[in-house]
């Protein structure tokens, strides 16, 4: 009897097929589907995006670098972790703001709470999803494939962490939930999902109200100059209204929960 020959294998289970590049449109379908399964599953529908940077520090961990820093003599390294130092009041912040949304989310009705979400990495994403868990209440983290810096934080929600090959993808994700923003200081990658989503917003495609709050006016008006913008013609003034500059917890507090409440409540 003649034996058959071996039989291929289905093209779903070909990893050489799924890592190539004619596959590429099944990974990226894959990466929308598995997010949409889970937080549906996880009853995750209203998300409060925290955007910073991955290099602050937890305000002791950059008080133990400065002290470091003191005992090397290296003056550069000294001004360098000083500055880590002023910065770190962010990450506190964060995690105080973070914490107290999730407190006003968990008091309200089941299908009408918020999620705090984040990049799912260190620094101010991290402070993001510790304050949330803080106070057992739930945080998606959608993290990014990095060759540096990108790690998941131990603060996630369980079934709520990602782990995301493509950043236009990703950045999907951050949106397609997201009732209100907090972007605090951060660099290249902070800055460009602030610019994309105030694009969407003021281009219409993000057709619901969303708060934004530019979290430190210090630190986005060196940065960033919106005035400028609108004096060299490139934006409308009414444009600035898509954002507010806040300083303190309690204040971003106030506003965003006055916003979600107002747009949001039923």
């Amino acid at each position: 009897m003649q034996i058959p020959p071996t039989r291929p294998d289905k093209a779903y289970r070909d990893r050489e097929f799924l890592n190539s590049r004619d596959a590429r449109t099944i990974r990226i379908l894959a990466e929308y589907t598995q997010a949409m399964q889970r937080l549906q599953e996880e009853r995750v529908e209203n998300t409060i995006v925290f955007f910073g940077s991955a290099r602050i520090k937890d305000p002791e961990e950059a008080r133990r670098i400065l002290e470091e820093a003191r005992t090397s003599g290296d003056q550069e390294r000294v001004a360098t972790a000083e500055r880590g130092v002023t910065m770190s009041r962010y990450y506190r912040d964060a995690v105080t703001l973070s914490r107290m949304l999730t407190e006003w989310s968990n008091g309200r009705e089941e299908g009408n709470r918020f999620a705090v979400c984040s990049g799912g990495g260190p620094g101010i994403m991290e402070a993001a999803n510790r304050g949330a868990a803080d106070v057992g209440g739930a945080s998606v983290g959608l993290n990014i494939s990095l060759p540096f810096e990108e790690y998941p934080n131990p603060y996630i929600s369980e079934r709520l962490g990602f782990e995301f090959h493509y950043f236009f993808m990703r950045k999907f994700w951050f949106v397609y939930l997201a009732k209100a923003l907090v972007i605090l200081p951060g660099g290249f990658g902070t800055i460009d999902e602030l610019m994309e989503v105030l694009t969407l917003i003021q281009t219409g495609k993000v057709d619901r109200p969303m708060p934004a709050v530019l979290y430190g006016p210090d630190f986005w008006n060196d940065v960033l100059n919106m005035d400028k913008l609108v004096e060299w013609g490139t934006i409308s003034a009414s444009d600035l209204d898509l954002f507010k500059f806040i300083d303190t917890p309690e204040e971003a507090f106030d506003y965003l929960t006055g916003e979600l409440d107002k747009h949001y409540s039923g």
